[in-house]
C-alpha cells in the first residue's frame, strides 16, 4: 500500500508539471470569494468560488473533429476556436484537509451549486448548455455561432391553455431557451402540423391560418415577430402542435463536451492559466468522478461516449463516473439540437449507442457499437456506476440499454460497469422520502396526474453507492455485484397488466397503454446516428417502424422486486410505481410523463373488504405502529450490513418512521 501511494504521488507530481497551454483553460477568473461554515463538527470549512474561465479549442484536433459546425466556427489568429463558461467550486479551506476527491456534478438545465462537504472533497459546476441566456444563479456557457449555416428546425407546443394567441418559440424544459431565427417569416416555407392524438392524426395547417407573429396586443395576424407563433383563433389545449422551419446560424452547441473537459483538465493538471492566473486546486486533486441527473447523466454518457473524457494532452480527465436516471444520450452535438428535451415525439436522444459492451444494433442497421469505444481505444475510460430507476423504463426509453433493440437477450456488462436498479421509484426518486400515508407533494411544473405522486425515495441508495464508487477509484476496492433487472432472471416483461402480474386494484388505472413508446426515427443522411450527432436533415423525421420495449415484473400487491429496493419499498405503505397516468390535456389516459404512482394500502382489513383491495392492509401487515417501526429496525439493519445504505440515512429513517402516523 505505501509502494502504491508514493507511485501515485509520483504520478500525479508528473501531471501537475504539465503546462497550462495543454489544458487549453487562457484565462480562470474568481468573481467571489466566500468562507462558510463545516457542515457538521469535525468537518473542513470551505471557500466557495465563483467566477469564469475562457478556453480554446484546436478544430484540428481529432479529438474535437467530431464537434459539429465547428469547421464552420469563427477562428482566433492561431486558429483556435474560443468559448468562455462560468463555474463555481467549493474547496477546503485548509488544503491539508481536502480528500484529494474532485466531484464534478454535471448542471441540470443551468441549475447547479456547490457547498461544503463532510468528507473533504472538492466541489465544482459549470455551465455547458450554450442554448441557455446568461441570467443570475444559472451555469452558462457561451459558444460561437457559425454564421450562415442553415438547416430545419423543429418546434412542439403541447399543453398550452385553450385560446392563447401566440407562444414564444423556445426549447426544452424546466428553462426554456430562444430557439434559432427563421430564415424567413413566410408561413409557405415552413410548416405547421396539428394533431388530436397520435402521429397519425397529424396534419398540415393552411399557411394563411398561423404567422410567426406575436398576438398578445394586436389580433391575427399581430405583429411579425421570428420568436412568436401565432394561431387563427388561437391554441387548442387538447392538441399538439408541431412546428418545422428553417433556422439559421446555428450556435456550436457540441462546445459544451470540450468546455467540461478543459475545465476538469485544467484543475486537476494545471498549474497556472495562460495569463499566469494560479490554478485554485493545483497540487490537491489525485481523483476526479463526474456525476449527472437526468439530461446531466445522458449527458455524462455522451461525453464518454464522443470521446471527451481524454484531454487535447492526451490524460484522462475522469475516473470515475455516475449517470444517474439516464436513458438516453444528450441531443447537444446537433446542429439546432435541444439538449433540455425529455423522449418526447420526434426528439432525437435514443438513437445512437446505448450499451456499454459492444453490441449489433441489426434491428436499426446501425452496426456494433458501445458507449465506450472512443475510451477504450485510447484507455481512458471511467470506472463507472450506473444508476435508474423504474420511470425510466416507462418514460425515458430504458429497455433497448439493457436488452438490445431486438429484446431478446440481456446485453452483457464490461468489467469496468456496475448498474444499480431503484425499483418503484419515480424520475429521480422522492426527494421528500420518510413514510407518507398520501403519497407525495407535486413538483412546481408537475403535470396533471390520476394517481398521487411516488414517495419512494432512491436517493439513501445511490449515496451508498456514490461512496463505493469512490472507494473503487481510490483503492480499486470494487462495488457490490450489479443488481438490475434481466431477461435471463424472467424479470422483464411485456408492458401489460397481464404479463406484468399486476393486481386488479378497484378504481385505479393499471399499467397497460403507459409505456411511452421508442420510434424508430430516421433523421435523413446529415445525421451520424450512433454517436447522435450531425445535422437533422429530415424534420419530422420518418417513422421506419417501433423499437420493442419491456418492462420489470411485479409482485402481488404490484410492486417491483429485482434491484435494489429501498426501505420503503421493503416495508411498504403501498403500490409505487414508475407510471402514472394524465389526467387531462392532450395526450389524457396515456402516460403522465416520468412522474410515478402510488397507490394507499386499506389502513384495515375492514376497509380492504369494503374495497375489494386484493392487497393485504396495513394492519394485516405490520399489526400495529410499533410491529411497523420494528420492521423498519429490521430492514435498515440489512440494508447497512449489506452496503445499501448508509448509516446516518438508516438512523433517519428510523426516526422517521417513529414519529410517521402509520397505525397510529
Amino acid at each position: 500500500m505505501k509502494r502504491h501511494h508514493l507511485l501515485l504521488a509520483a504520478t500525479t507530481a508528473s501531471l501537475l508539471g504539465t503546462g497550462a497551454a495543454e489544458a487549453r483553460v487562457t484565462r480562470f477568473v474568481v468573481e467571489q470569494r466566500r468562507e462558510v461554515p463545516a457542515v457538521r463538527p469535525g468537518a473542513p470549512a470551505y471557500v466557495i468560488l465563483r467566477g469564469h474561465y475562457e478556453g480554446t479549442i484546436d478544430p484540428r484536433d481529432r479529438r474535437n473533429a467530431i464537434i459539429t459546425d465547428l469547421a464552420a466556427a469563427p477562428r482566433r489568429k492561431d486558429g483556435r476556436v474560443a468559448y468562455r463558461a462560468t463555474f463555481a467550486i467549493a474547496l477546503p479551506a485548509d488544503p491539508a484537509r481536502a480528500s484529494g476527491f474532485l466531484l464534478y456534478d454535471v448542471p441540470n438545465r443551468g441549475n447547479g451549486d456547490v457547498a461544503a462537504d463532510a468528507e473533504g472533497h472538492v466541489r465544482v459546476v459549470s455551465g455547458w448548455q450554450g442554448d441557455i441566456a446568461p441570467q443570475p444563479g444559472i451555469q452558462t456557457l457561451a459558444v460561437p455561432t457559425a454564421a450562415g449555416l442553415t438547416g430545419w428546425v423543429l418546434q412542439r407546443f403541447t399543453g398550452v391553455a385553450t385560446s392563447t394567441a401566440s407562444m414564444p418559440i423556445d426549447g426544452g424544459i424546466g428553462r426554456p431557451t430562444p430557439r434559432p431565427l427563421p430564415v424567413s417569416l413566410d408561413t409557405r416555407q415552413a410548416t405547421l402540423f396539428v394533431q388530436a392524438g397520435d402521429d397519425a392524426s397529424r396534419k398540415a395547417m393552411a399557411a394563411r391560418d398561423w404567422a410567426f407573429a406575436d398576438c398578445r396586443t394586436q389580433p391575427f395576424p399581430g405583429t411579425p415577430d421570428p420568436r412568436q407563433l401565432c394561431l387563427r383563433g388561437g391554441f387548442d389545449a387538447a392538441k399538439g402542435y408541431t412546428l418545422v422551419y428553417r433556422g439559421k446560424d446555428p450556435r456550436v452547441l457540441g462546445i459544451g463536451f470540450a468546455a467540461v473537459r478543459d475545465l476538469n483538465a485544467f484543475l486537476r493538471f494545471a498549474k497556472v492559466d495562460d495569463d499566469g492566473t494560479p490554478n485554485p486546486l493545483a497540487g490537491t486533486i489525485r481523483w476526479a468522478i463526474v456525476s449527472g441527473t437526468s439530461q446531466s447523466g445522458n449527458f455524462v454518457r455522451s461525453l464518454i461516449a464522443l470521446g471527451f473524457n481524454q484531454a487535447e494532452d492526451g490524460h484522462r480527465v475522469f475516473d470515475g463516473a455516475n449517470p444517474n436516471i439516464a436513458a438516453r444520450q444528450v441531443p447537444l452535438n446537433i446542429r439546432f439540437g435541444v439538449p433540455g428535451g425529455a423522449a418526447g415525439m420526434f426528439e432525437p436522444g435514443s438513437e445512437g449507442s446505448l450499451w456499454w459492451s459492444r453490441y449489433d444494433d441489426k434491428r436499426r442497421g446501425r452496426g456494433v457499437s458501445s458507449l465506450l469505444d472512443r475510451c477504450t481505444a485510447t484507455r481512458t475510460c471511467p470506472k463507472i456506476v450506473e444508476t435508474f430507476g423504474s420511470a425510466e423504463f416507462w418514460g425515458l426509453r430504458m429497455s433497448p440499454g439493457l436488452i438490445g433493440t431486438d429484446a431478446r437477450a440481456d446485453v452483457p456488462l464490461p468489467a469496468n460497469v456496475r448498474r444499480y436498479y431503484f425499483p418503484g421509484v419515480t424520475h429521480g426518486g422522492s426527494y421528500v422520502g420518510g413514510f407518507p400515508l398520501d403519497g407525495d407533494k407535486a413538483f412546481p411544473g408537475a403535470p396533471a396526474c390520476t394517481l398521487a405522486f411516488n414517495p419512494n425515495p432512491s436517493m439513501d441508495t445511490r449515496r451508498a453507492l456514490l461512496k463505493a464508487l469512490a472507494d473503487w477509484v481510490q483503492t480499486g476496492k470494487a462495488p457490490p455485484p450489479s443488481r438490475y433487472p434481466m431477461l435471463a432472471a424472467g424479470d422483464l416483461v411485456e408492458a401489460t397488466a397481464s404479463a406484468m402480474g399486476w393486481p386488479a386494484i378497484p378504481g385505479v388505472p393499471g399499467p397497460t397503454g403507459m409505456l411511452n413508446q421508442l420510434p424508430d426515427y430516421d433523421f435523413g443522411p446529415g445525421f451520424h446516428a450512433v454517436d447522435l450527432s450531425g445535422v437533422l436533415t429530415r424534420q419530422p423525421p420518418a417513422v421506419r417502424g417501433t423499437i420493442p420495449q419491456l418492462v420489470p415484473r411485479v409482485n402481488a400487491d404490484g410492486n417491483e422486486t429485482a434491484g435494489v429496493p429501498s426501505v420503503q419499498l421493503q416495508v411498504p405503505l403501498g403500490t409505487y410505481t414508475g407510471w402514472n397516468q394524465l389526467a387531462r390535456g392532450y395526450g389524457a389516459g396515456g402516460n403522465c410523463g416520468f412522474v410515478g404512482g402510488f397507490i394507499p394500502f386499506a389502513r384495515t382489513e375492514a376497509e380492504r373488504r369494503a374495497r375489494g383491495d386484493p392487497r393485504p392492509s396495513l394492519e394485516a401487515r405490520y399489526r400495529d405502529h410499533a410491529g411497523f417501526v420494528a420492521r423498519v429496525r429490521s430492514v435498515v439493519a440489512e440494508q447497512i450490513a449489506q452496503g445499501w445504505l448508509l448509516a446516518d440515512d438508516g438512523a433517519r429513517l428510523i426516526d422517521q418512521a417513529e414519529k410517521s402516523d402509520v397505525l397510529r
